[in-house]
């Protein structure tokens, strides 16, 4: 007997992908230009195993352009800069949830995160300033839900997050790369696509992409009422990855009436998500099955353009060399898509290896860490720009 029909098979495995503080609100400021440092705040030697940490509030910009407030963190290297400044490594981080406090990267009193430490004190190691945004809403300032997948705010808080680090710290030069996991694989893509045209002026030299969350928008659409529960943890997890995704969609793109798509139940759980951190959002949808927050189907035009323009991983446009490392056993990222963005990439003529491993999601190997140390040699081997 077949439990699930094929458009449920495949909505399962492809939402999978998207696996992967003190609130201020966030209007009373005065709005700068995207990249205008707000406040620096210095973090006690030790703090996330590091020294010469910081929490950096800045402007950026929402996907309409209005600007808004963010925060995230950087650490510098100890001792002083080299010729030309510090080359400065953007880290993106992983599906953390929809509300102030969940990015954990300026502030980390929510959450433990030994995992991303240990990445970047790898970078700092090896000479670079190292800055990670919390992303729109995940942070220090309370701007509504985050937009959750949405590749041109994610990549607007990144690279407006580098212009505010080298603004407050001049020893910091114009030469930088890009490192994400998950979520943050889709927003490195993202931002080191988006960087041709915002910052060109800076020296930007790749892209490490680990399990990046890619292809969602063309298997979201196939959700409905249809969509059975899917039992355990596995199914909380896939279920608060749509909530989070089409919560985003719904605080992004107002035209498109999204709770006209989803019912009573639905809209009530969304409502709640968007101030949650991804732990209870798996716990608000703990027995409610993504078919029951559906009034009707998502396949029509309409969605299917929205979530185009949201969720979308740019295929080409790319001027610096790509690293994507995935895991051809990953559970939340099905190897089907990232074999789709590789080959996407390769028809478009994008500069891009490949490493794969038979690990869990975001899981690094030997050899992907090898892979790993050849492409920061290889960013590193060219002098910084001041």
């Amino acid at each position: 007997m077949r439990l699930f029909g094929w458009r449920t098979r495949i909505f399962i495995a492809a939402v999978a992908s998207a696996g992967a503080v003190l609130m201020v609100p966030g209007a009373p400021a005065q709005a700068a230009g995207a990249g205008a440092v707000i406040d620096t705040t210095a973090r006690p030697d030790g703090w996330r195993g590091m020294s010469n940490g910081s929490a950096i509030d800045y402007w950026t910009t929402r996907s309409n352009g209005e600007s808004v407030q963010a925060s995230g963190a950087l650490i510098i290297p100890s001792g002083p800069a080299p010729a030309g400044g510090w080359p400065i490594m953007a880290y993106d981080h992983g599906t953390s949830g929809l509300g102030p406090g969940c990015g954990g990267q300026s502030d980390t009193s929510v959450f433990s995160r030994p995992k991303e430490d240990k990445i970047l004190r790898y970078f700092v190691d090896k000479g670079f300033a190292v800055v990670a945004p919390d992303y729109l809403g995940l942070g220090k300032f309370d701007t509504g839900p985050h937009p959750y997948l949405e590749t041109r705010t994610e990549a607007s808080a990144t690279i407006d997050l580098v212009k505010a680090a080298r603004a407050a710290h001049p020893e910091l030069s114009k030469t930088w790369a890009l490192t994400g996991f998950s979520q943050g694989g889709h927003a490195a893509l993202g931002a080191a696509n988006l960087q041709v045209s915002t910052a060109p002026d800076l020296d930007f030299r790749g892209t490490i992409a680990v399990d990046p969350a890619s292809d969602v928008e063309k298997f979201v659409p196939l959700a409905g009422p249809y969509v059975p529960e899917i039992p355990g943890q596995n199914g909380n997890a896939i279920d608060g990855f749509v909530v989070s995704m089409l919560a985003g969609l719904r605080e992004t793109h107002p035209e498109l009436d999204l709770n006209s798509y989803l019912t009573p139940r639905g809209r009530e759980i969304f409502d709640q998500a968007g101030s949650l951190c991804f732990g209870d959002i798996m716990k608000a949808v703990d027995g409610v099955s993504v078919g029951e927050m559906l009034a009707r189907p998502l396949a029509d035009d309409r969605f299917r353009a929205a979530a185009n323009a949201y969720l979308t991983v740019p295929t080409s446009g790319y001027n610096a060399p790509i690293l994507l490392l995935l895991n051809v056993t990953d559970m939340v990222v099905p190897s089907p898509l990232h074999a789709a963005l590789a080959a996407q990439f390769a028809a478009n003529g994008v500069d891009f290896s490949t490493v794969t491993g038979t690990g869990q999601h975001t899981d690094l190997n030997p050899q992907m860490w090898s892979a790993i140390d050849d492409f920061t040699a290889r960013l590193l081997a060219t002098p910084t720009m001041p």
